[in-house]
């Protein structure tokens, strides 16, 4: 049985920065749930190409800022205290409804449709490729042409082995959605055992007619005179709704792992 997530009404609003000689635009993002007496925000991160050094070093500072006031005041207080206080170069909009499922994913969701930032590669955003894309430019290191940047949360420290893609299915609900788009690593180092991981089966349709499916690696090796070779090899789904996907250890060159799942975009 798949996760039900449930929907509630929040708020959000746009926090606006007004430089001296620009026009006011987007800088972040707030939302408020009242059911669950949360309040989190977004913010830019490119206040550099925003603002002149000495502007951009202050506002550098106001995520802290943010969060030890978020530490420090009620939710719903905080909010009506920056709608209250913030009239100049700061400004908070006026309070919309939104349907919230997750938090997070509404929040990133809301940020990436009315707050638009600098693109930095590898730095805050990431290239986006379909998976047949990807299989080529990370397993074949052909030339792929992205078809975008997108920005990611500031809790993941970016590499350039990374990329997003969407996924279809629902083998991996309820941590990964159908129609997601998730970050992933190229570079799978070290043992494959226990990760999520994207992988291309040459031999046959995978799920649901694909050839590229997600599914927890699980192996088991057996000792042998030149030391070591897998037993097993199970690719794992997380629904119980479907059956685990096992691989012939001597047809082990019918599948192939592009790249291990990191996060959920939304």
């Amino acid at each position: 049985m798949t996760g039900v997530v449930t929907t509630r009404q929040g708020e959000y609003a746009v926090l606006d920065v007004a430089l001296p000689g620009r026009l006011p635009e987007p800088a972040g993002l707030l939302l408020y749930d009242p059911s669950e007496n949360r309040l989190d925000f977004r913010l830019r991160r490119d206040w550099d190409e925003i603002a002149g050094e000495d502007d951009a070093e202050v506002l550098e500072l106001l995520e802290e800022d943010l969060r030890q006031k978020s530490r420090e005041m009620e939710p719903e207080t905080l909010l009506a205290w920056l709608e209250e206080t913030l009239s100049n170069v700061l400004r908070v909009s006026a309070r919309e409804t939104v349907l919230l499922g997750n938090f997070e994913a509404t929040l990133n969701r809301l940020y990436a449709r009315l707050v638009s930032s600098t693109v930095r590669r590898f730095v805050t955003h990431l290239p986006v490729y379909s998976c047949r894309a990807a299989a080529g430019r990370f397993g074949e290191r052909m030339e792929v042409e992205e078809e975008g940047w997108v920005e990611t949360p500031p809790r993941l420290r970016l590499t350039s082995d990374m990329f997003v893609a969407t996924v279809t299915g629902h083998s991996m609900e309820p941590v990964i959605p159908d129609g997601s788009r998730c970050v992933f690593r190229a570079d799978v180092g070290g043992s494959r055992q226990g990760k999520l991981v994207l992988v291309e089966n040459f031999a046959e349709p995978a799920e649901g007619g694909q050839r590229y499916t997600i599914k927890r690696y699980r192996s088991e090796k057996a000792a042998t005179e030149d030391g070591w070779r897998h037993a097993r090899i199970v690719m794992e789904p997380i629904n119980p709704e479907f059956e685990p996907w096992e691989i012939d250890p001597d047809d082990e060159g019918r599948v192939r792992v592009l790249a291990e799942f990191v996060a959920v975009l939304d």
